[in-house]
């Protein structure tokens, strides 16, 4: 079960290989982790090579206030980890863990690139509008500043360390685009309505090649022309995916949650009472039916001829 993936520069074979954690490249001793979910057509030999060269997890590339400061490749791409299980940051209960911009790489990765990705989120201040404090912060789907429920997207992750107050308040002056379109790029949320009572995961609105929709990362939902984004309450947000849910269930999809399987027999039976009902009235019809011909027999049987 080895799969020979190349020679680097120096002539050395690397090989991929399945492990108990998962899939891993080796060149002689040497060996790094394939990050999950990577393309078997992603891994090629410079991405192997890559791989290699980074920093292993029991290696620091530095220290910040006295705890190690790790470079990492992880299950959403790499990232820096500030402090261990046993070496705690002040006033946490887990180390500090923030994502590397688009444009690093873990084997490139310096103590002052940690530093400011450690930094995350950048509290700017107060907006004097309205009092609400300003963050700017990295997500999974791109950088943006918020400010209470209210997400806007900035142009590039390099803003998120520059980006000041002042900025941040012209930003929230201006009304909200809700672009939409095959023209549109991928960005943050634009809104954020808790979790699914069914799936039990986050639900939030997004922006895709085809508009807007709402998604807890398992179902996605259009937005409908009859519906505007700024004005979907949570509750119909929660009611957009229970359709869609219901619509790929009996279009053969994955099937539906118990609570739509519950309402389908509850028709079935409303259905067999009818069924029952109606047959019944045929019985009815038939005994009075029978009982008029019966009366009749009875008639003229006692009816006296004419002398």
């Amino acid at each position: 079960n080895t799969f020979p993936l190349g020679t680097d520069d120096d002539g050395n074979l690397i090989v991929v290989k399945p492990g108990k954690y998962g899939p891993y490249v080796r060149r002689g001793d040497d060996t790094a982790g394939v990050p999950e979910g990577m393309a078997p057509d992603e891994l090629t030999i410079e991405v192997a090579t890559a791989l290699l060269a980074a920093p292993k997890s029991d290696e620091p590339i530095g220290e910040i206030d006295g705890l190690p400061v790790f470079a990492k490749n992880g299950r959403y791409g790499p990232y820096v980890q500030w402090g261990t299980a046993d070496e705690l940051p002040e006033g946490m209960d887990k180390p500090k863990m923030s994502s590397l911009f688009a444009t690093m790489t873990p084997e490139r990765v310096t103590i002052n690139d940690a530093r400011e990705l450690l930094s995350l989120p950048r509290t700017l201040g107060v907006d004097p509008s309205d009092g609400e404090t300003i963050l700017a912060n990295n997500g999974r789907y791109g950088p943006y500043v918020q400010k209470g429920k209210d997400y806007r997207n900035l142009d590039n992750e390099e803003r998120l360390l520059t980006v000041t107050l002042e900025e941040a308040v012209d930003i929230y002056s201006r009304p909200k685009e809700y672009r939409r379109g095959r023209g549109a790029q991928a960005s943050g949320p634009l809104r954020e309505f808790g979790n699914d009572p069914v799936s039990g995961r986050p639900v939030v609105a997004k922006d895709g090649r085809f508009g807007v929709y709402v998604t807890d990362g398992e179902t996605n939902a259009s937005i409908g022309k009859g519906d505007r984004i700024e004005e979907v309450s949570e509750s119909r947000a929660f009611e957009l995916l229970a359709i869609r849910r219901d619509t790929v269930a009996a279009s053969g999809g994955k099937p539906a949650k118990k609570s739509a399987a519950k309402k389908v027999g509850a028709k079935k039976t409303g259905a067999k009472k009818t069924a029952a009902k109606k047959a019944g009235t045929k019985k009815a019809a038939a005994k009075k039916t029978g009982a008029k011909k019966a009366a009749a027999k009875t008639s003229g049987a006692t009816r006296t001829p004419a002398p």
